[in-house]
């Protein structure tokens, strides 16, 4: 990482040249851009020539998933969620469950860490990408950074700490119904991991946050920038690792599990907006994430990232290739700048 603050040199572009021969026999050179992600390092790939590609699936926005009126034979429809789902110990929550307005948090029944809980909106079965209520949102957020907090009260060890949520099968979505999933352990994720040693090397480097730096510099130069949710500033990745990745930077804040109500509210909002641009993309399926380390010398600034995943539809292709999963570079289509301009209509 470099030892200097945030400035254009973070942002690198590199554009190679592939040439072939049409099969007219004409000469064909088609122009990929390499990006390097400031934060990590990692590259990314635009494939500029496959933006016009009519992708199977993604003509209109795809009819509802199967089973969508089941809802008896859902888990997380009342009223069998309260016979079909765990609770959690006496330590961290007495009454087993916990709710906020329509919100119902319990422990995940396949736990991925230590702490793994899920966090239901309401009891809707199925709710459309885009159309979900502000304040279901953000009870539900708050529902888990509640939970967080009293983990973090419970046993303070497990500080690496996320709110995540997969929308359908396409984006790793067991169930239909719509809830978040929350983890906290004391073995960060590799992402975790990373993210919370380059803050902290950042810090120590120019004695500033390294996301609030990065929103700073996205703001000045208008190019990539969304628009503002109360503290939220709403980006598009310069250096995308999805499609039409999105991101949103509170500068200056760590810790989440002491956040305050009107901020998850207007995460909240940017969240609803950002799926009504991918609804108006024909998208269906989506994933979010919110990660923190819950420690007093932490530097990892809060980020939340959306991105789009393949449509739950039939005959629809993954969105990972053997490029991504094989050789490690996210290659999308679209440029940055462009799903900027796509999703500031969301903000006016």
């Amino acid at each position: 990482m470099k030892k200097t603050p945030i400035s254009d040199d973070w942002f690198s572009i590199q554009a190679i040249r592939a040439r072939f021969m049409e099969p007219s026999g004409d000469p064909a050179e088609r122009i990929i851009q390499i990006r390097v992600n400031p934060i990590s390092g990692r590259t990314s790939r635009i494939t500029f020539s496959r933006v016009n590609e009519k992708e199977a699936g993604a003509e209109r926005l795809p009819s509802p998933p199967p089973g969508v009126r089941e809802t008896d034979r859902c888990p997380f429809c009342r009223p069998q969620v309260l016979a079909q789902t765990p609770q959690l110990i006496p330590q961290i929550h007495p009454a087993g469950r916990m709710t906020r307005g329509d919100s119902l948090l319990f422990p995940n029944l396949f736990p991925y860490g230590a702490y793994s809980a899920v966090s239901l909106f309401d009891n809707t079965h199925f709710v459309e990408i885009g159309t979900a209520t502000q304040s279901s949102y953000m009870d539900c957020l708050i529902n888990c950074a509640d939970y967080l907090h009293r983990v973090n009260r419970h046993d303070p060890s497990a500080s690496y700490m996320a709110i995540t949520q997969n929308h359908l099968p396409s984006a790793g979505g067991s169930m239909v119904h719509p809830h978040l999933q929350v983890h906290a352990d004391r073995i960060g994720s590799n992402h975790l991991r990373f993210l919370y040693d380059r803050a902290l090397s950042y810090r120590h480097a120019v004695q500033r946050g390294l996301f609030g730096d990065y929103a700073t510099h996205e703001i000045n130069t208008r190019d990539r920038y969304i628009g503002s949710t109360g503290p939220w500033v709403w980006l598009a990745a310069f250096a995308p690792e999805g499609f039409f990745e999105i991101w949103a930077v509170y500068p200056g804040r760590t810790s989440l599990i002491d956040l305050e109500e009107s901020a998850w509210s207007h995460l909240a909002a940017g969240m609803i907006r950002v799926q009504k641009f991918y609804r108006s993309i024909h998208r269906n399926g989506y994933n979010f994430g919110l990660l923190a380390v819950e420690t007093p010398q932490s530097a990892l600034e809060l980020r939340a990232v959306m991105v789009v995943r393949s449509n739950y539809a039939p005959w629809t292709r993954s969105d990972h290739t053997g490029f991504e999963v094989m050789l490690g570079d996210m290659a999308t289509f679209s440029a940055p700048e462009d799903t900027a301009r796509l999703a500031r209509a969301f903000w006016q």
